[in-house]
């Protein structure tokens, strides 16, 4: 028997405005319909190396609902308004803002820092990015989270969203350059935070 060779996956493709024809849907950055209760809205600006807006990125979230629950249930592409999944798709407009209608995600465990999970989609990149953004209250959990934990203090703040006098939350995506958000660099069941740079390769 011959030894198995490794696959090499196939190259992405750089995002481009045809993507805005097949991806967005109806409700799609709606995770909860504005104004209902327990509802927040997470903002932001994405950015690019030079300090730009990035008009036509496209941006995914996962997390868990307000008790640290994962969501099961069906209906993200076809939401009804009330049934919460856990997952929300936002294309940034021509200033590079984003906004979902979500809730404030529970700790998955006791004594965890809450987190929402991101992918970032946008021009230039051959595959899409992921990272995390952080409820910025428990410092106690922050500080103890592996992930942040292993971050220098100024990186580690390129993960914690601000919180605004409306009780939502505000975080902007770099991609590149001063102030460039941590991605992360997954390679099978291990992960590590690694740069923009390294990871859209």
């Amino acid at each position: 028997m011959s030894n198995p060779t490794k696959l090499i996956p196939t190259p992405g493709q750089t995002v481009g405005p045809f993507y805005g024809y097949a991806l967005p849907y109806a409700k799609d950055r709606e995770l909860l319909a504005p104004g209902s209760a327990g509802s927040i809205r997470l903002q932001g600006t994405v950015y690019d190396g030079a300090g730009h807006p990035v008009p036509d990125a496209i941006l995914e979230i996962w997390q868990a609902d307000a008790e640290g629950q994962i969501p099961q249930r069906t209906g993200s592409l076809v939401r009804d308004g009330y049934t919460f999944t856990g997952f929300g798709r936002s294309a940034v407009g021509n200033t590079g803002a984003f906004t979902f209608t979500t809730v404030n995600p529970g700790p998955t465990e006791p004594g965890a820092a809450p987190f929402i999970s991101v992918v970032v989609f946008a021009r230039g990149l051959m595959n899409r990015l992921f990272t995390r953004v952080y409820l910025p209250e428990n410092e106690a959990a922050l500080a103890a989270d592996p992930l942040l934990a292993s971050l220098e203090p100024e990186r580690r703040q390129t993960l914690i969203a601000r919180r605004d006098p409306d009780g939502g939350l505000s975080w902007d995506i770099r991609l590149q350059g001063d102030g460039e958000t941590v991605f992360l660099d997954f390679d099978g069941a291990s992960a590590g935070a690694d740069s923009a740079g390294d990871a859209s390769k």
